[in-house]
């Protein structure tokens, strides 16, 4: 005799609710998305007004004197980098067949060679297509942006009140809960984002210094990818050490080794000096799965997704801890 499987009324409810919320939250995630980089450059910023406050400045003007440094330091280096930057990358591009003809004396098969490159460039497209496409679809406006600084520039000056507004809507222990969830957010999110966009520019200009040492071309391409793949821990360095690697091997299999040497002493500088002093009081997450968010943050949402994948990581991280310290989930 079968059973009658009866679902209560409450259940789906719940149900329709639960799949509403998923809806709504799929429908707002661009809104979603702005709302959460707000968060993050509040959380990366707030150590630096709270510091500026303490020397008896407005809590106003010094988030404004943020704001210009950063403008200040982005536009120089537009000025600075890009136009360079642009002209080593087009010559490195017109040069790389003559490239692949002083292959000939390692006896590599030239043809074997482009098979490679051009399987290699249609996938790098793809991935390059995909970059451009996102890129431009979230900053095409420029109003974006604009929302973005300010929901930050907000969120950073009411930073201090954040415990008078949970008193306020959800009582006395939310108020506790939630401020002490926010600070964790920022000495993790916070720090984790600072001491990365600090080691970035320290092995950025630690390779450009090297590369320019040994006399090779196209040293500031070179070292400005080695200092963006830092966000991918242990494999971002071996990655960005493959094109250099190749560049010295057109000069001598001797500077192909050297400079081999240099990207394993910037590697052993930085396990062994920098990461200590800049992660010693940041807790960060695990290498392997900072690169399962990653890869993960990348399926979903292409270069955005990648972005915010270690982000929102640290921040499930926070809120699961809080809940299973929290005395209600011991009680269970």
């Amino acid at each position: 005799m079968s059973r009658k499987i009866e679902i209560s009324h409450r259940t789906i409810v719940f149900t329709v609710i639960f799949l509403l919320v998923l809806w709504l939250l799929y429908f707002l995630r661009g809104v979603l998305i702005i709302l959460f980089l707000a968060l993050i450059l509040m959380a990366a910023l707030n150590p630096l007004v709270d510091r500026l406050e303490r020397w008896r400045l407005p809590r106003a003007l010094a988030i404004a004197l943020i704001y210009l440094l950063i403008f200040s330091v982005i536009g120089l280096a537009i000025w600075g980098v890009i136009p360079p930057l642009v002209n080593q990358t087009q010559n490195l591009t017109s040069r790389f067949p003559s490239y692949l003809e002083s292959l000939k004396w390692l006896g590599v098969d030239k043809e074997v060679v482009y098979n490679q490159l051009n399987q290699l460039t249609e996938q790098l497209g793809v991935i390059s297509s995909g970059i451009i496409r996102t890129f431009v679809s979230f900053f095409q406006n420029l109003i974006n942006i604009v929302v973005l600084l300010v929901i930050s520039f907000y969120l950073l000056l009411e930073r201090k009140n954040l415990g008078r507004y949970l008193l306020r809507f959800f009582g006395d222990n939310a108020e506790k809960t939630g401020i002490r969830v926010m600070d964790e957010i920022e000495k993790r999110l916070g720090g984790w984002i600072r001491a990365e966009i600090v080691l970035m520019i320290i092995i950025g200009l630690l390779t450009f210094i090297g590369l320019t040492l040994l006399g090779i071309d196209y040293a500031l391409p070179l070292a400005i990818l080695a200092g963006f793949l830092e966000i991918i821990p242990n494999i971002g360095p071996f990655i960005s050490a493959i094109p250099a690697v190749l560049v010295a091997l057109f000069i001598s299999p001797l500077m192909a080794l050297a400079v081999a040497a240099l990207y394993f002493l910037v590697q052993q500088i930085e396990n062994n000096f920098i990461v200590p002093q800049l992660m010693a009081k940041e807790c960060g997450l695990n290498p392997l799965i900072t690169i399962i968010a990653l890869i993960a943050g990348f399926k979903l949402g292409g270069v955005i997704g990648a972005i915010l994948a270690v982000p929102v990581v640290l921040l499930i991280e926070i809120i699961l801890t809080e809940i299973s310290t929290s005395e209600k989930f011991k009680r269970i």
